[in-house]
């Protein structure tokens, strides 16, 4: 948790997969005037330079944003993903890279709120940098879990709960099982958006069984794979768990998940994949 550093993996395939499905689960939200509280656990910087040494250093944007970047009208979706990004370089050239909490700040109305938690000592300032003069967001410096106990459910009755952590820590994937079973006895009715690594030496479908196990129901499940599975590469794909799934996003998933791997993954390599892990009645898919 106290090393990961996301600037050497910002606006990477990751990052696309899992700003196009947050900024969909935003204006999704949006639709209704009431308004909603976001919650991101794990928020990082905030905004990324590409230009600077840790972005620069493994350049891993060059595969994931920067494919995309001269690309407009291949769906609405990815459109709203660049039209963010553009929103960060006004000069029409790719130097910055917007992290969740300020793509989720830039969505926010008047009326919405969101809490940008992140327990780096060294990487907080930097995030209260990136939400400077952003009305209605605030950062807080400590531990994204506890934060869900003392901040849900948020006194507006609807929202987003954003948990991306780096999986660094052993006990992660138990810690990630033990919010999700709190955020279902507080906040049932909030949507959940749970990032996962897809990696060789670490199959997700254990963790995502013991998901399955927890007794929540509508769980949705959208994954990206980009390469091969192979130890020298690491990370060749990532995931979305989706609880309280709003309606329509599914099949929005299925319509832009294979656009961005036709334009992401190497030589056609990998899959994607939308599937139901639990449905609304609690039936495993």
């Amino acid at each position: 948790m106290f090393s990961y550093q996301h600037g050497f993996h910002a606006g990477n395939h990751a990052d696309v997969l899992k700003h196009s499905v947050l900024l969909a689960l935003l204006d999704a939200l949006r639709r209704k005037d009431k308004p909603f509280f976001v919650l991101d656990t794990h928020s990082g910087d905030g905004l990324y330079a590409l230009d600077g040494p840790q972005a620069a250093r493994l350049g891993e944007y060059r595969e994931g944003i920067a494919r995309l970047w001269a690309t407009r009208g291949l769906h609405p979706r990815i459109d709203a993903l660049l039209d963010a990004v553009a929103a960060e370089n006004p000069d029409g050239e790719l130097h910055r890279y917007p992290g969740s909490p300020r793509l989720i700040a830039r969505r926010l109305r008047a009326q919405d709120r969101l809490l940008a938690v992140e327990g780096h000592t060294g990487v907080f300032p930097r995030l209260c940098e990136a939400l400077r003069g952003l009305p209605g967001a605030r950062a807080e410096h400590g531990d994204g879990y506890r934060a869900l106990k003392a901040h849900l459910p948020p006194g507006c009755g609807r929202g987003l709960v954003l948990i991306d952590p780096s999986y660094e820590s052993r006990d992660e994937s138990a810690r990630v099982n033990a919010a999700l079973t709190l955020i279902h006895k507080r906040f049932r009715q909030g949507i959940v958006a749970v990032w996962y690594p897809l990696l060789p030496n670490k199959p997700a479908q254990p963790w995502l069984d013991a998901v399955a196990a927890l007794g929540i129901p509508d769980i949705l499940r959208a994954e990206l794979s980009v390469a091969a599975p192979s130890p020298a590469r690491g990370l060749y794909g990532s995931g979305m768990l989706l609880i309280n799934p709003p309606w329509g996003l599914e099949p929005q998933l299925r319509e832009v998940l294979p656009l961005l791997h036709a334009r992401l993954a190497a030589d056609g390599a990998g899959y994607w994949r939308v599937a139901t892990l639990v449905d609304e009645q609690g039936r495993r898919g």
